[in-house]
């Protein structure tokens, strides 16, 4: 089965669209080897997204302003905190996981989140600023990585992970 790759974001709001250009790129990249889509989508309304893959990639923004605009950050649940919000329609990734459990529907075993620390997330267009649209090669890079990586025929989970990993660039 193939992996979900999903890049999320607003691409009205200058960094947020990182995820969405991602996205875009990486469908031409990864045809036959994952599933991409690129989403304006949060909350609930990403339970459709995940439902059925063993395996998914999310590629977003973020702004923790602990380092510098254009670093990726990478995590899987485990990293990420609950996200209380003011209604379920805010839910985070922890909770979609918990809730899709409760409803028992098939859910990634294995997400990982490639996460940009964004300059700017408020500003109406103006596109991405310098770091972040430098960072895009590599968030792209290592999503393919992965791909390639969870692809491996043969090789279990514990296998792959103890395999030298050749990052290939987008071509």
């Amino acid at each position: 089965m193939k992996p979900l790759v999903l890049g999320l974001g607003n691409d009205l709001l200058s960094d947020d669209g990182v995820g969405l250009l991602a996205a875009q790129r990486l469908q031409k990249l990864l045809v036959g080897k994952a599933d991409v889509v690129a989403s304006s989508l949060h909350g609930l309304a990403l339970l459709d997204f995940f439902s059925g893959y063993k395996q998914a990639i999310v590629i977003d923004a973020i702004q923790l302003r602990k380092s510098p605009p254009g670093t990726i950050v990478e995590m899987d649940l485990s990293d990420l905190r609950v996200a209380p919000g003011p209604s379920p329609h805010y839910t985070g990734l922890r909770d979609l996981a918990r809730i899709a459990g409760e409803l028992k529907l098939a859910f990634p075993d294995e997400i990982r989140i490639f996460a940009v620390e964004a300059a700017n997330t408020t500003s109406i267009g103006g596109g991405l600023c310098a770091a972040v649209s430098n960072a895009l090669e590599e968030i792209i890079a290592r999503v393919i990585a992965l791909v390639t990586k969870w692809d491996r025929p043969g090789l279990n989970g514990k296998e792959q992970a103890e395999q030298p990993l050749v990052a290939e660039g987008p071509h």
